[in-house]
């Protein structure tokens, strides 16, 4: 009886951990000048998305890259190699508009005119902006730290250039690999 107790207690052990392990696969972890955000990724409403940007995040990516679109109110834009929102990884991703709504915490993918532009560059909205509802795909909400998140250093004028040294990405991982 003991032993069969005991191996029922391992079993379920395993099965935490397999789904802790499982969870974690879609736990971003941003590490910025003031503290660690947690996002959690959403590859039920956008798995070419999610895919992508573990890839990217796996490479390294978006360690270093700057905040070089930030709009007190509305939201914080990174994600391009260049720093001035022309540049990307070089890989387009098809639209996957959802259902989710762009409210506080929400990251989403930038794009240009075409609705499939998406690359690398993401905001993460500082409030809620319903008008980018169904027009831009979500991805991922931030479950912590968005206190962090809301101390990224702000921009001038109407499109948010920085003026000066902006803020950057310290380092961004998936909590799995860690």
């Amino acid at each position: 009886m003991k032993i069969i107790k005991s191996f029922l207690l391992i079993i379920i052990m395993i099965g935490f951990t397999m789904t802790a392990n499982a969870n974690d696969e879609n736990i971003l972890l941003l590490e910025l000048k003031d503290g660690t955000v947690t996002i959690e990724m959403k590859p039920e409403v956008a798995p070419m998305h999610v895919a992508r940007i573990k890839e990217l995040v796996r490479e390294g990516f978006y360690d270093g890259l700057t905040f070089h679109r930030v709009i007190a109110g509305f939201m914080a834009q990174t994600g391009d190699p260049l720093g001035n929102g022309t540049g990307g990884s070089g890989q387009n991703i098809v639209a996957e508009f959802n259902n989710e709504r762009h409210i506080r915490g929400t990251l989403s993918m930038a794009r240009a005119r075409d609705p499939n532009s998406a690359d690398s560059q993401f905001f993460i909205c500082f409030d809620d902006a319903p008008h980018l509802n169904g027009q831009y795909t979500v991805w991922g909400q931030v479950i912590d730290g968005m206190e962090h998140v809301d101390s990224i250093k702000k921009g001038e004028g109407a499109n948010g250039a920085i003026i000066g040294d902006p803020d950057i990405i310290v380092s961004m991982k998936i909590k799995a690999d860690l």
